[in-house]
């Protein structure tokens, strides 16, 4: 780690050590920026965009390094995350110069229209408000201070508050410092962005409840979340919270498929299972598949992770949480695969039961954060859809399947799609594309809002609001609705 940062923030384009109440000074200077900032054109606020990825690229080897001492994330993985954040700001500055998530509509008058006439209507898509945005642990990049909800917003025309994760505070820094480089060359209002520092919930509780901050986007735990979730709902004005809390990416090994290639398909779960240390909010952590070929799969992969080596996991707590997750797995499933992990070290675990036993057992369903996987074992295709029926929402569900597989998986279906906001077929669900179609959210508990990605272009629409104007002249129209 390159420099000590904690108690520091970045508050409209000044640094300080955080004497008075930072969360207030900094929704007063979002909102006091607002208007200005809703005002800028699209064309401006793509070349904000740009300006940012530019000056993250320019600092890379100072976040890699810096990011690398925090998170215990090896260089290579932190330089395709720098990418993909530098990639969603483009992206974002791309979609906002085209226009359509405006989503403009004119219903021209009728003034002869009988028996009444019609007035001139004209809608289009406006911002809300200043955000706060929660950064998160697994992703210091892609998902923190300069991420997609960050680049959203900001394409959005909203101010932006950051509250950085105390896991990786110095990278944090970096990244606001290149924000604010960014804003200072595009000449942009300095209340636009702000970055606060805390350790503790009262800095993140205390943004949520501030009366000028308007909706809040999260990417963490699900006790985390549905407290912010309850905060916002709670307030005199609630706002919208969008979180993105987890999920245990159930995935479907249908008969023809296993027949055909069933120790590949293991060889491939295991890999997806650790990848990152199993720290991903789309890992597969749950297989479902016939009983008659669950001991072969089992073998298969614990055999391709029986020389696996420890991984350094983000933060000691993770760690914990990890060796505190596999324990109660091991309490009420049948370990197949389970080595010590010590420290901040994770190791493996696998663990097989049927499906009886899990649907009986909810906690056998709750996500363990970390490279644990539950094979179930089910009788039939009919307790198949039945375990289908009875999951939570999810981020992804996966079908592994052949020609031969049709007829189940089309059965399948209609359950599947009320449960995901992604499903895949003969693939695994870590590495979220950043594009237009992608969506990354899913039904409660996944995320607490069904309808909203965190990742892709959709994902501006969370700050977003439609206003319908009526018979009003051109003149004070927004210019993106004049004619």
């Amino acid at each position: 780690m390159t420099r000590s940062t904690h108690g520091h923030h970045l508050i409209a384009g000044d640094w300080t050590a955080g004497a008075g109440d930072p969360v207030d000074h900094a929704a007063r200077a979002a909102e006091a920026a607002f208007a200005d900032y809703a005002a800028t054109s699209r064309t401006d606020r793509a070349a904000l965009l740009e300006a940012i990825a530019a000056e993250i690229e320019a600092r890379a080897d100072d976040i890699t390094r810096t990011a690398a001492a925090e998170t215990g994330l090896p260089e290579a993985r932190l330089q395709g995350e720098r990418g993909r954040t530098t990639g969603q700001l483009r992206l974002f500055a791309d979609h906002i110069r085209a226009g359509d998530y405006l989503d403009r509509r004119h219903d021209a008058a009728l003034p002869d229209r009988q028996p009444l006439p019609r007035p001139d209507l004209r809608m289009i898509q406006r911002p809300i408000g200043p955000v706060a945005v929660f950064g998160a642990s697994n992703f210091p990049l892609a998902f923190s201070t300069a991420g997609g909800d960050t680049a959203s917003a900001l394409a959005a025309s909203c101010p932006v508050v950051v509250k950085g994760h105390p896991a990786h505070p110095a990278t944090g820094r970096i990244v606001a410092e290149a924000i604010r480089a960014a804003i200072r060359r595009t000449g942009m209002p300095a209340g636009i962005f702000s970055f606060i520092q805390g350790d503790t919930h009262a800095v993140g509780e205390a943004l949520v409840r501030h009366p000028l901050i308007k909706a809040v986007g999260f990417t963490g735990s699900l006790r985390g979340g549905r407290a912010l979730y309850d905060l916002c709902a709670q307030r005199p004005e609630p706002i919208p919270f969008f979180g993105e809390l987890g999920s245990v990416n159930p995935c479907f090994l249908l008969p023809a498929a296993l027949a055909a290639r069933g120790a590949q398909i293991a060889q491939g779960w295991a890999a997806s299972l650790t990848m990152g240390a199993g720290q991903f909010c789309t890992n597969p952590g749950l297989v479902i598949l016939p009983a008659d070929r669950a001991e072969a799969f089992a073998d298969a992969a614990a055999a391709a992770l029986a020389d696996a080596p420890a991984q350094t996991m983000l933060t000691d707590g993770i760690a914990e949480g990890f060796r505190q997750g596999a324990d109660r797995l091991t309490a009420l499933a049948d370990p197949v695969l389970r080595a010590d992990s010590t420290g901040r070290d994770a190791r493996p675990a696998i663990f097989r039961v049927d499906a009886a036993r899990f649907m009986a057992e909810p906690a056998l369903a709750h996500e363990v954060f970390g490279p644990a996987g539950v094979i179930v074992a089910t009788d039939g295709d009919d307790q198949m859809l039945d375990l289908a029926r009875a999951l939570e929402g999810q981020l992804t569900v996966t079908l592994h399947l052949e020609a031969g597989d049709t007829a189940l998986a089309a059965r399948l279906m209609p359950v599947l799609e009320r449960k995901a906001g992604r499903i895949l077929a003969n693939g695994w669900p870590t590495g979220v594309e950043v594009a237009d179609a992608m969506v990354h959210g899913g039904p409660y508990p996944a995320s607490t809002n069904f309808g909203a990605t965190s990742v892709g272009t959709l994902a501006i629409r969370r700050w977003l609001r439609p206003v319908c104007f009526q018979n009003l002249p051109d003149a004070l129209l927004p210019p993106d609705l004049r004619d």
